[in-house]
């Protein structure tokens, strides 16, 4: 026995209570007495128990409506109904309330033994599967990291290599594979954990901004800088640097960037002096840089500064075995944040999202498994709670306006990419400053 069960006897007869709790004691049981519904109920907001031998006829508050009470106090309680006028349709009512078994009177003291044993033998057998799937969790998650495939377990042994060291790593994957995770896993199993991490969406910046953001500025260094502002790099001394979509930062941030990885310093925008940082460099991009490096985009040194570690994080259409577990993880999240029961996915439903190919991926699976627990009615989540089905707008309902579908089409991108700049303007075939020209003439806002 893992320990020594609890039991709590409920009876408005005194010989049943002192009978039951003799027998009880003498296998080692701790017992408590109630002698009505009513003190059954005080009892079990004060204390918990893991079997309660409950009688089904008593004065008062009889003993299916303590039932009731009991199971909303305490679900995980398992409950014996006693009574001396047993009849079939009782016994359904009650196993309808949740009871776990019925006894009739008289019963001898093997009888009640038996029926405890069995109760004891199955709450050890939930709580074995509960530890189970904890370690199979533990054993399919880095963190925040989700997969059992080959591959996933691949980054998680490599996460766990090159995170006690300083080296600069290279994150290459699609956009929502979970490459910011993966550079936090890095961070929080790292000499550094307790420094800071800071994060730097280098695509969501145009370049003007993106310097100051990176290296801060003096007071006085354009028009709007009226105090001094530290950098990110600055804050993120001692500790680890983000820098995401690394293949979208301008040719002179990329200089200054090379600076930073080989010197550990740089100079605030219309400063002087010289401000060494102590800092570990992550970087992550969805673009080939080797590519990038050709077309003459990407400074070669700097890729190789960057690229001294690299790991390359598969799209979910490479690792659909990892689809349940991420499933099963995104409703238990939700359903805890919505305050609602927990709720099982159709198979149906589950076979349509293995059937897809995430082009959005992992990102686009939590954000679909949300939608579905939102706008969801049943018991489970539907295929029809799935938006793969639904049928675009017909010709005849677009809008004539062409400026009013241009709109509707940057807005439909900027969704469809997470306001990915870079990526989004990459998709509208247009360069990142038309992008923000338009979502500045159309006023686009996020949400």
């Amino acid at each position: 026995m893992i320990k020594k069960s609890r039991i709590l006897v409920v009876d408005d007869e005194a010989a049943v209570r002192e009978s039951l709790n003799d027998w009880l004691m003498e296998d080692d049981y701790e017992v408590g007495l109630a002698s009505s519904g009513e003190v059954a109920v005080s009892m079990a907001q004060e204390n918990s128990w893991d079997v309660i031998l409950l009688d089904l006829k008593m004065p008062g508050m009889d003993g299916l409506e303590t039932l009731k009470r009991l199971k909303k106090i305490m679900p995980e309680a398992e409950v014996i109904m006693m009574t001396a006028f047993a009849t079939i349709d009782t016994a359904v009512q009650a196993m309808k309330e949740g009871a776990f078994d019925y006894l009739v009177k008289p019963f001898d003291p093997d009888e009640i033994e038996m029926h405890i044993k069995k109760i004891v033998a199955h709450k050890e057998l939930v709580l074995e599967n509960i530890l189970l799937r904890q370690k199979l969790e533990e054993k399919y998650q880095y963190g925040e990291i989700i997969g059992k495939s080959g591959t996933m377990q691949e980054v998680f042994g490599l996460i766990t290599r090159i995170a006690p060291t300083d080296s600069t790593v290279l994150i290459t994957g699609e956009s929502g594979t979970g490459k910011e995770l993966i550079a936090q896993a890095i961070h929080g199993n790292s000499s550094r954990c307790y420094m800071p991490f800071i994060a730097v969406s280098c695509g969501a910046l145009p370049d003007s901004l993106l310097e100051s953001e990176l290296f801060g500025y003096e007071k006085g260094a354009f028009t709007g800088a009226e105090h001094t502002k530290k950098g990110r790099f600055e804050m993120a001394d001692k500790g680890t640097i983000f820098l995401d979509e690394i293949g979208d930062i301008s040719f002179k941030t990329q200089v200054d960037l090379l600076r930073v990885l080989q010197q550990k310093e740089f100079r605030r925008l219309g400063g002087e002096e010289v401000i060494k940082v102590d800092v570990r460099i992550l970087a992550a991009t969805n673009r080939d840089l080797q590519k990038a490096i050709r077309e003459n985009r990407f400074r070669e040194d700097l890729y190789y500064r960057l690229n001294v570690i690299s790991i390359h994080v598969p799209p979910l259409r490479e690792r659909k075995e990892d689809i349940p577990l991420l499933v099963e993880t995104f409703i238990r999240r939700y359903c805890m944040e919505m305050n609602k029961e927990k709720l099982k996915i159709a198979p149906t439903a589950l076979k349509l999202l293995l059937d897809y190919d995430w082009p959005g991926n992992v990102r686009e699976l939590e954000n679909v498994i949300e939608r579905a627990l939102v706008i969801g009615q049943g018991k489970e989540i539907a295929a029809d709670d799935l938006p793969f089905s639904r049928k675009e707008l017909v010709p005849e309902k677009l809008p004539k306006s062409l400026k009013i579908m241009e709109q509707m089409h940057i807005e439909r991108i900027l969704e469809e990419t997470d306001w990915n700049i870079s990526r989004a303007a990459r998709e509208l075939d247009i360069d990142r400053q038309t992008l923000y020209n338009k979502i500045e003439k159309y006023k686009i806002t996020r949400g």
